[in-house]
């Protein structure tokens, strides 16, 4: 036996673990898709009022991203992980008071402690991906659980359809009774319930498992080295390249949150009785443009054109969502009701195909982002994650937009459209700047 196949041996489970653990990742984030419109239906929330559903999951990356690395340098990356899903676990067994009382700020609270847990364990769980295993082939690593995040982004919303809205589809449209509205927000109880003990058995899983723990940089945490840091960061935000990459990476997750997230909020608006796995369609077609990416960059087209050809994939897809006739049909009839699929509206599967646009933005920002840093790119790379937080404050702009009466939901999908363009411009001039004058 060669070493090569020692080694092949030996990183095999860990990765099996950390690809266990970027599927629940993925699950437990675009389960919101779902989530959303069925709070808005059983809580009676205006669309700004669900959209604070996906913001209290999505701020918790603001706040505890940086301490979610401390915390990692205080008990190591494998007690990390298994401490994230523990606040995970904790988060789902929230949602059992929540439903029983349907109080509103109970959601949001179990909501912002899932987006805590989910951040710590990113934190811990994204290092392994690069150390276990050979530096060359870290991008087809990298590249695989990409497309287990979304995967799961897939499956999260038929699973919450079939055991929870399979049920109360009837309702969809009417004005619902107390009794209703108990009995369908009752239906969350058993699910998280067992989201909850799954989760906590895999944390369990993880602390026992043969998981190698990966050595951690030396960080100053002293005074000088805090004033040594805020330095580094202004040094790197002083590069146009990464501080437009920051802003780019915050618009698009802002995108990418309304295409996934509010989809179904939309077809609920539209008497569609299968509203709970609308989110599904967006990310097949998110996988669908993450493998497109993977196999044409670099070998056919370049990340800026790459970059380019998405942002304006996205608003022409913007504008036919606004401008669009929620009575057409032709885009279903013609790639889904062929193959037995669902007869929906062509403005629906118009955001379902934002998932195309934006599936190939995240990897192709980073390394223009990065490009030119040298010792900065450690900061730059911490700066680019807080870019995540625009996945908290897209759907409050749509919520907003969509809440005034002389546009609604679907003109609200027009908040995307200056994020696209800013988009464009990075993909066409933003990555190419190297200082500002």
């Amino acid at each position: 036996m060669t070493a090569t196949t020692q080694s092949n041996k030996s990183s095999f489970v860990p990765m099996a673990i950390v690809a266990i653990l970027f599927f629940i990742l993925g699950f437990a984030t675009w389960l919101n898709g779902s989530l959303m419109p069925y709070l808005k239906q059983i809580l009676q929330l205006t669309p700004f009022q669900a959209s604070l559903i996906l913001f209290s999951f999505y701020i918790a990356v603001t706040f505890t991203a940086l301490p979610s690395a401390w915390v990692i340098r205080k008990v190591g990356y494998k007690n990390g992980m298994a401490l994230g899903m523990a606040v995970m676990m904790l988060a789902g067994l929230m949602f059992i008071p929540a439903a029983q009382t349907q109080v509103f700020a109970l959601f949001l609270l179990a909501q912002l402690v899932m987006g805590t847990g989910q951040t710590l364990l990113q934190t811990a769980v994204n290092p392994y991906v690069v150390r276990l295993g050979p530096e060359e082939s870290a991008a087809a690593r990298v590249s695989v659980m990409g497309i287990l995040n979304k995967g799961a982004g897939v499956i999260a919303p038929l699973v919450f359809s079939a055991l929870i809205l399979d049920s109360f589809k009837d309702r969809v449209g009417t004005d619902l009774t107390q009794t209703q509205i108990t009995e369908m927000a009752n239906g969350l109880i058993f699910p998280y319930l067992g989201m909850a003990i799954f989760i906590g058995v895999l944390a369990f899983a993880v602390k026992k498992s043969p998981l190698p723990e990966l050595e951690q940089d030396e960080v100053d945490e002293t005074s000088a080295g805090t004033q040594a840091e805020k330095g580094q960061m202004k040094a790197a935000l002083a590069k146009p390249n990464l501080a437009l990459g920051v802003v780019a990476l915050f618009v698009y997750v802002a995108v990418e949150v309304i295409a996934g997230d509010t989809i179904g909020t939309f077809a609920l608006s539209l008497g569609i009785e299968s509203y709970g796995v609308m989110t599904s369609y967006t990310m097949v077609c998110m996988v669908l443009g993450y493998t497109l990416g993977i196999i044409c960059i670099p070998r056919f087209i370049s990340q800026p054109k790459a970059l380019m050809i998405s942002a304006v994939l996205g608003v022409a897809l913007t504008l036919a969502i606004v401008l669009g006739d929620n009575e057409s049909y032709l885009l279903a009839n013609a790639l889904l009701v062929p193959f037995g699929g669902a007869q929906l509206p062509d403005t629906l599967l118009f955001i379902a195909l934002l998932g195309l646009a934006n599936a190939i933005v995240w990897p192709a920002v980073w390394p223009l982002a990065l490009s030119g840093l040298g010792k900065l790119t450690s900061t730059g790379s911490a700066l680019l994650i807080m870019g995540i937080a625009g996945g908290a404050f897209g759907p409050v702009f749509w919520g907003l937009a969509s809440s005034a009466e002389s546009i609604g939901m679907q003109g609200g999908y027009l908040v995307m459209l200056p994020c696209y363009l800013f988009i464009l411009f990075y993909a066409v001039k933003g990555y190419k700047m190297k200082s500002w004058s």
